[in-house]
């Protein structure tokens, strides 16, 4: 699918992006290209191969899930300005 200079420019007002007269003959060439480029692995029959979610077989490292801290919400709840009911209270911000 080879891209129009009309087709950049329109994608790149809609992208927001100031590209230069010089410089769309280069991003329509460079656009173009990679379009083909998907129109060439979107030919490939990939039937057979299995879906992943990884290209290699690793398993990650898991640590042991385990309570390393101590509860201390009394300890910060002491030093808080306003608390009640065990929650911290704080000024209303949005009308």
């Amino acid at each position: 699918m080879a891209l129009q200079r009309s087709d950049v420019e329109k994608i790149a007002h809609l992208a927001r992006l100031a590209v230069s007269t010089e410089e769309l003959a280069d991003y329509t060439r460079s656009l173009s290209d990679i379009l083909e480029f998907v129109e060439q692995m979107d030919s490939a029959d990939v039937a057979q191969v299995a879906p992943m979610a990884h290209p290699l077989d690793a398993v990650q490292r898991l640590r042991e899930d385990a309570v390393r801290e101590t509860d201390q919400r009394d300890k910060f709840q002491a030093i808080a300005p306003c608390v009640e009911e065990g929650l911290y209270l704080v000024p209303k911000v949005i009308e």
